[in-house]
């Protein structure tokens, strides 16, 4: 009989072999993997795609996630858990979010990222710590009202989208 235990290792497992693959053998980008899960199976899986598609949002779990919500033809992951072969960036931690995955089961640490891959997420983390008008690249303000204009249309009409 399989226990939870087993499962999540299965799962974490598979990540992991994703990420050994992007990155060791067909060099797609960094050995990051990733799998989504829902009610014990996998709806969907991503490497690290970063190199070979020439996309900075290419990460193993973004890739992971625009698959679950296309086989599953939603944007609402709640119930699921998100497995990565390493802990989330800001990027992938943010999706995840508002995905509304449940869970995150991680490999290795951001620590271990950069100790053995020179992937550094301080500077990002240092940036969104900052005011919006201090960040590097630059966040200026312009056009506001026209800008909210569309808003309160958009909040005014009762048959909108719902996130």
């Amino acid at each position: 009989m399989k226990t939870a235990g087993n499962a999540h290792a299965r799962f974490m497992r598979r990540a992991i072999e994703l990420g050994r693959i992007s990155g060791l053998v067909k060099k797609t980008g960094g050995p990051f993997g990733a799998v989504v899960v829902k009610n014990g199976r996998i709806v969907g899986e991503g490497s690290n795609r970063v190199l070979s598609t020439r996309d900075p949002s290419a990460h193993g779990e973004i890739v992971a996630i625009r698959e679950a919500c296309r086989r599953l033809r939603t944007h609402d992951l709640s119930g699921c858990i998100l497995y990565t072969s390493a802990e989330c960036c800001g990027m992938c931690y943010s999706a995840s979010f508002w995905a509304r995955i449940n869970r995150i089961y991680y490999g290795a640490t951001h620590a271990d990222a950069l100790r053995y891959g020179d992937f550094d997420d301080t500077p990002l983390e240092k940036q969104l710590r900052r005011r919006s008008t201090q960040r590097r690249p630059r966040c200026i303000p312009l056009l506001r009202e026209e800008a909210l204009a569309v808003w309160k249309k958009f909040h005014s009409m009762p048959d909108r989208a719902w996130y």
